[in-house]
């Protein structure tokens, strides 16, 4: 019992190590990687990764201008996140 409670404190003191390191870290702002169903994952924009295929990247890429001419005439009913 004892070797499983030394155990059990040798994890948690692993692992509050290792979460004040990645306190610590500064963000990170956007970084991009391959799934593991090899998508494209953008993370940094929110909670959760925006994940698309290469073929949808490029078609999102592709309309650009429009989003932005879409953005600027639609500004007002906008809400902007911080």
């Amino acid at each position: 019992m004892t070797e499983d409670a030394d155990a059990l404190r040798a994890e948690l003191e692993r692992l509050k190590a290792e979460n004040e390191v990645l306190k610590r870290r500064p963000e990170k702002g956007l970084s991009l990687k391959v799934s593991q169903k090899g998508a494209v994952s953008l993370y940094g924009l929110g909670r959760f990764p925006v994940t698309l295929y290469q073929e949808q990247w490029t078609r999102l890429l592709d309309m650009a201008d429009e989003i932005r001419d879409f953005l600027t005439e639609h500004k007002a009913e906008l809400k902007v996140k911080d």
